[in-house]
């Protein structure tokens, strides 16, 4: 089974796996629409974190991730519990790009928190969801730390995302510290 992580699992998976490649998946893009009540926030203060939007051209990088079926149950549960404010299991196919030639593109688990849960907070003016992530801290950490630790392991696979680049620049600045 492969999963595939666009937010945290990208530089934080977490769990077992055999394998991890760049990948990408096409007909989403990433957005700092989601609360984080119990990761990179509170309940009195959620944080702010990413999920996924479609969009038809879209396209967002992320990890995948290779799961032994011996570990799938094991990763599933534990993966269930992480995502649990609001995210929900959906299938769809991902780009490896160094996959072998002539081999079919694997499909992936991964969750995504769509509009109609409740911790869905949507889309803001850029100064004020930096200043959110900002402010923000939960039991995982500072919220900045998150959107810092994505920019950059997004940067390393090389990457665009102009969203989460624009969001780094930004909260760097509030944060006095430079990239």
């Amino acid at each position: 089974m492969w999963i595939f992580g666009y937010g945290s699992l990208v530089f934080r998976p977490g769990f077992t796996h055999l394998e991890r490649q760049d990948a990408y998946v096409k007909g989403w893009v990433r957005r700092w629409w989601q609360a984080s009540p119990d990761h990179r926030g509170t309940p009195e203060a959620p944080g702010r974190v990413v999920t996924l939007q479609q969009q038809a051209k879209g396209r967002c990088w992320g990890s995948a991730y290779h799961v032994s079926s011996n570990d799938v149950d094991e990763v599933l549960s534990a993966l269930d519990y992480r995502e649990k404010a609001g995210y929900v299991r959906h299938r769809c196919r991902i780009t490896l790009p160094r996959r072998a030639a002539g081999s079919a593109w694997p499909e992936a688990l991964l969750y995504v928190a769509s509009p109609d849960n409740p911790n869905f907070i949507g889309a803001a003016d850029p100064d004020e969801m930096a200043a959110h992530i900002a402010r923000s801290h939960g039991p995982s950490g500072a919220n900045a730390d998150y959107l810092l630790d994505l920019a950059e392991a997004l940067r390393t696979m090389g990457a665009d995302d102009p969203d989460t680049f624009d969001l780094e620049r930004r909260v760097r600045r509030l944060l006095g510290t430079s990239t």
